[in-house]
């Protein structure tokens, strides 16, 4: 698998702004102000499962989640930092990193299927963008 082919599945890019960049990952913001929300795509063609990923990609993927949980948890000090790679409606492989607090309209269930996705006003959603770039460029 190569990143040569890679190409954001259209669902994934309907519903998300992009943050950037990391050397295996390409990290969006979910467009739901319910819940702080980035999403870990490996840039990686044809991959719909973590062990898709070769072994040196996979140790990248985790480091790379890890990165996103430190940056989730410094731009909306969750009370819990969710992780998930389900692939159940998207099948390209994508890692969720999901900021929960015990106050969200899910708590303390799942994000998914939990009423309709609410978008950012778009100055917002812009503000969250750069800042989450931000904490991703200083970590």
């Amino acid at each position: 698998m190569s990143a040569e082919s890679f190409a954001l599945d259209p669902r994934l890019a309907a519903d998300t702004a992009p943050v950037g960049d990391l050397a295996l990952c390409s990290v969006l913001l979910m467009d739901d102000a319910r819940f702080p929300w980035l999403i870990l795509v490996p840039r990686r063609a044809g991959a719909s499962e973590i062990t898709d990923l070769a072994p040196a990609d996979s140790d990248a993927l985790w480091s790379e989640v890890r990165l996103a949980a430190g940056v989730m948890r410094a731009l909306a000090q969750p009370d819990k930092v969710n992780v998930a790679a389900l692939g159940n409606v998207v099948a390209q492989l994508h890692v969720h990193v999901v900021g929960r607090f015990r106050s969200d309209p899910a708590w303390p269930g799942p994000v998914w299927g939990q009423g309709e996705r609410r978008p950012y006003p778009p100055h917002a959603r812009a503000q969250l963008v750069e800042r989450a770039g931000q904490l991703f460029a200083a970590a």
